[in-house]
């Protein structure tokens, strides 16, 4: 991808996360820590929406880190051969 395509994509998943922390009141690097500890939703309802959630919050962090790499090795290409 490249990084316009991700950053839209990163900002689309934003979109979804800041919904789900108005929804339940909660930012998502909170919910997330506690997911992935095993904490169960204070409702059975909130299942389906805290694993949606969750695999939200992973894309969106597999997306910043494809975003880092492909700047930091544009940034190295744009270098290579600039210094004498």
């Amino acid at each position: 991808m490249t990084p316009r395509e991700l950053l839209t994509d990163i900002h689309a998943l934003e979109e979804d996360l800041l919904a789900f922390e108005r929804k339940y009141g909660l930012r998502s690097e909170t919910f997330y820590a506690a997911y992935i500890a095993g904490e169960e939703p204070e409702d059975d309802n909130w299942v389906l929406d805290f694993g949606e959630w969750a695999s939200v919050y992973r894309t969106w962090l597999a997306r910043q880190a494809d975003y880092r790499n492909v700047i930091q090795l544009t940034d190295r290409s744009s270098t290579v051969g600039t210094s004498a």
